[in-house]
């Protein structure tokens, strides 16, 4: 069993070293708990590595990575090649895990904190599928791998505090507890009793030597047997396990040895791997009396997964409607939904027109999760809460995710439920407060995670709580991930603001289709008038699918007034001064920029054509519109924070009214 674990070290250290890059005294450290892991507890399907029901192990610290891919590799889901090609051009081991279930990477890892809290998620997920389909086939166990700089990031405390409340005893954490981090020993930063920590939040802790094969065994079968608590393992282990110097000496224990090369550190290359029992020359090779060992669990796992899919055609035939539900959850389906059916009230916000959309999705989508930070009631979340009730300890019958006021912490736990498969998450807050969850947003971008983001109180509008509420810069900020392009060449995610309740349910209906990246729901916390409608204003609001589209217009226009969101009510008033002034106009709704460049140049050109002065405005930052309003334009905007107000009067007072922008169009054509 230690032959194992040096055979990872031998392989995580090797990697470093010919990378001349990487983190290798971490995998050091950490392999011995890998390898018992893989090779004795984790439960899943070589064969079939989507196996709905496998045991799923999520990363935290992503820069031991080469501990990973080395286990993974021993696993038969890596070549040595591939772990020789570490953090290299086109390679399959970069830097830090990117998900790939295929090859057994169930995250993608680097901001430290988010890693362990995207596993409090996927228990979440796994208990509520439980709740729903039965623990024949929905009986696994989530295990996570933290380090001191992911207890230490502030998302740690939300993480611990979910987990606890509601009791999720199908999570195992693994704490890795070195005391060496990149810069400095853990105790030069952090003197607080770790332990009694996660025991005050509800957890059962478990103390260990982490490099003892043994103690390491007992403390998992110790955490497969709870039933109440989340179980921490507090595993003491050692840096750079197995370094030498070229004299013979130890280089355990040492700082140095954390983020660089062995041989940067001062450590040799070769005197450690031979002290580990490889050999130098041949460093990336699987010893043979390990590859008997995971050959070996490899037979176990195929006579273990015949009888669970025996077990899961017995179920099956007992439960056929559970069965079609777990096949289509699984794979994405949605049920089909009328959306056009949806009745809106006139002249609401569009936050209230969410809520009337999220109470039809709780009735008919059954796997969907909807969470809160403590706003549920402000932004109308609870349109879906009134339909269902929120989870609690031992019970996930409900559909409701009360996080409390920790907006990271609820995205990164979406996240995880998405990443775990079979749900689909949603989560709301005020839309200034998407600050706190930005390095989420980025993590659910780059993993193409369909989670969706519900964003109220969408602008200064939000009037007598002042500039700390009032989303100015905000919207720029989110919209540079529809900018960005994913490594399949579409934007990163899809951002929506919709200008009345018709463009809020085609706005969902969107989100709920786009199953390849995070969706962005901008809501307004006041009232907006319907935009004008010939006849139905759901069907003349489908083409928000294109992104941007012609709400009215004039023949031979000679301006074009574009927004999004709450502001084009506002130029549908300053058209009609305009046009009693004998200036032909066209109105057109921008709700998605990324969408509306994405299309057709010949339809982009029809919407907004390159010959005719247009006039933006937003509520946000100039930015925001200046791309589609092009040199000759003109955006108004703001370019400060906001202040303490009643709406109207901010309105009147930062020049959103029709009056401004008739002015501002006046002299935009003079």
């Amino acid at each position: 069993m230690n032959k194992a674990a040096d055979n990872i070290r031998v392989l995580a250290a090797s990697m470093v070293e010919k990378a001349k890059s990487g983190h290798p005294g971490g995998a050091m450290g950490g392999a011995d708990f890998v390898n018992v892991l893989f090779s004795e507890f984790l439960i899943y399907d070589p064969e079939n590595p989507r196996w709905e029901g496998r045991d799923r192990f999520f990363l935290d610290p992503g820069h031991m990575s080469p501990m990973l891919y080395a286990v993974l590799a021993l696993s038969g889901k890596f070549t040595m090649e591939e772990l020789q090609a570490f953090r290299q051009w086109g390679s399959p081991t970069p830097g830090h895990p990117e998900v790939n279930v295929e090859r057994g990477i169930e995250n993608t890892s680097g901001p430290l904190g988010q890693g362990h809290t995207y596993a409090v998620g996927a228990a979440i997920a796994a208990k509520f599928l439980q709740a729903r389909l039965g623990e024949e086939v929905m009986g696994q166990t989530i295990y996570a791998y933290i380090s001191d700089g992911g207890i230490q990031e502030e998302i740690s405390q939300g993480a611990g505090r979910v987990a606890g409340t509601l009791g999720l005893d199908n999570l195992v954490m693994f704490y890795d507890a070195n005391n060496v981090q990149l810069s400095t020993t853990v105790e030069e930063v952090d003197d607080e009793d770790i332990a009694m920590k996660y025991i005050a939040w509800g957890w059962k802790v478990i103390e260990i030597d982490g490099n003892d094969v043994e103690e390491i065994r007992d403390a998992l079968r110790e955490a497969k047997a709870e039933t109440r608590r989340p179980t921490l393992i507090i595993g003491h282990t050692l840096m750079g396990k197995g370094a030498r110097g070229a004299d013979g000496s130890s280089y355990e224990n040492k700082v140095s040895t954390h983020g660089q090369p062995l041989s940067n550190a001062g450590a040799s290359i070769a005197e450690t791997i031979k002290n580990l029992g490889g050999d130098p020359e041949h460093p990336f090779t699987i010893f043979p009396e390990v590859a008997e060992l995971y050959a070996r669990r490899r037979k176990e796992l195929s006579i273990i997964m015949a009888g669970r899919y025996a077990a899961k055609e017995a179920w099956a035939k007992a439960y056929p409607e559970k069965a079609e539900k777990l096949e289509r959850w699984f794979s994405g389906q949605l049920p089909d939904i009328d959306w056009a059916g949806i009745e809106q009230k006139a002249n609401q916000a569009t936050r209230g027109a969410s809520a009337t959309v999220l109470g039809v999705l709780a009735t008919r989508v059954e796997n969907m999760i909807v969470a809160s930070a403590d706003l549920s009631n402000s932004d109308k979340t609870d349109g879906f809460l009134k339909k269902t009730h929120a989870f609690t300890r031992g019970d996930f019958s409900g559909a409701f995710f009360q996080a409390g006021v920790a907006e990271l912490t609820m995205a990164c736990v979406c996240i995880g439920m998405s990443l775990h498969g079979g749900v689909i998450a949603a989560c709301g807050t005020f839309f200034v407060f998407s600050d706190y969850m930005k390095p989420a947003l980025r993590m659910a971008a780059l993993m193409r995670q369909p989670v969706k983001f519900i964003w109220t109180h969408d602008a200064f509008r939000v009037g007598e709580d002042g500039p700390t509420h009032e989303p100015v810069e905000q919207e720029a900020q989110v919209r540079l991930l529809e900018k960005m392009k994913n490594h399949q060449g579409r934007a990163s995610m899809l951002v929506l603001r919709p200008a009345d309740s018709a463009e809020t349910t085609v706005s969902w209906k969107l989100a709920m289709e786009n199953n390849d990246t995070p969706t962005a729901l901008i809501l307004s916390r006041q009232n907006i008038t319907e935009l004008p409608a010939r006849e139905n204003r759901y069907q003349e609001a489908l083409p928000t699918e294109k992104g941007a589209y012609i709400v009215n217009e004039d023949a031979d226009a000679d301006v074009i007034l574009l927004a999004s969101g709450s502001e084009v009510s506002t130029l549908v008033d300053g058209a009609a001064l305009l046009r009693a002034d004998g200036i032909k106009v066209r109105i057109v709704s921008v709700p998605s920029e990324g969408l509306f460049r994405s299309q057709s140049k010949e339809y982009q050109e029809s919407v907004l054509p390159a010959g005719t002065k247009k006039f933006g405005l937003t509520a946000g930052l100039p930015v925001n519109l200046e791309g589609l309003v092009g040199p000759d334009g003109k955006v108004w905007g703001l370019e400060s924070f906001g202040f303490s107000a009643p709406y109207k009067v901010l309105d009147e007072k930062l020049g959103f009214t029709a009056q401004n922008v008739y002015n501002q169009v006046k002299e935009l054509l003079a």
